[in-house]
């Protein structure tokens, strides 16, 4: 017997199909907003952060010489002594080794104290470190925006990063814990051992920070990227 075709299930049907492109559209302008939400360019206003200073106050205080922080880092006593007098400004991985050979989460060093239970940062409240060797006058290459300071025994650094061409490269960096990044703008380029990895807006990667490893722009595009630092004590 032949069934019948009934107007109204077609109107039922597309009338389904209509809520599910608009609950579909719905998601992507969500996900849309909350990109645009933290990819607006980085604050004007850059701050001054005082790693070597902590280092020292904190070392000092533990009667730890140089040499002692030499053999927990393998940095080398010269390099601590500008790191300590202000001339030369350590990258993220340099700070994550030094907060472990002082027992300490390396967000102390960027944001202070941490005596927060949470911590909450307004868009408009961001702050830029930028990543300069003021001893040489050369800029690395990015600067950085702290998404959760003074949150207490946080286990995981989120950043904002921006990554702009360098006048100089770093080397690559190894320590504990691990590394996610997502992109947002332009083109990330990172080095993992021996692979060469280029990145658009969209992907992501994840990695153990004890693989040797560099990330900087790809070009002469400036890149912004989210980047969350895992690193146990």
């Amino acid at each position: 017997m032949e069934k019948r075709h009934d107007p109204a299930d077609a109107h039922d049907a597309h009338r389904d199909f209509l809520s599910n492109v608009s609950r579909q559209f719905g998601r992507r302008d969500q996900e849309r907003d909350f990109i645009d939400s933290i990819s607006q360019g980085p604050p004007q206003e850059d701050i001054q952060v005082n790693v070597g200073e902590r280092v020292k106050a904190v070392r000092e205080k533990r009667n730890l010489s140089l040499k002692d922080i030499s053999q927990r880092t393998d940095l080398s006593v010269a390099i601590l002594e500008q790191i300590e007098d202000g001339s030369l400004a350590p990258p993220l991985g340099t700070v994550i080794k030094l907060a472990k050979a002082l027992d300490l989460k390396m967000g102390y060093f960027i944001s202070g104290e941490e005596d927060r239970p949470y911590t909450l940062v307004r868009k408009g409240d961001r702050k830029v470190v930028s990543r300069y060797d003021s001893k040489k006058g050369a800029y690395y290459g990015y600067g950085y925006e702290s998404l959760a300071p003074h949150k207490t025994d946080r286990h995981m650094e989120p950043f904002l990063v921006t990554l702009d061409p360098a006048e100089t490269e770093e080397e690559r960096s190894t320590h504990d814990g691990q590394e996610f990044i997502y992109v947002l703008e332009g083109t990330m380029e990172v080095r993992l051992g021996e692979d060469i990895h280029l990145l658009q807006p969209g992907d992501a990667i994840y990695y153990d920070s004890t693989v040797p490893h560099l990330v900087k722009c790809h070009g002469q595009e400036r890149t912004r990227i989210l980047a969350i630092l895992y690193a146990e004590r």
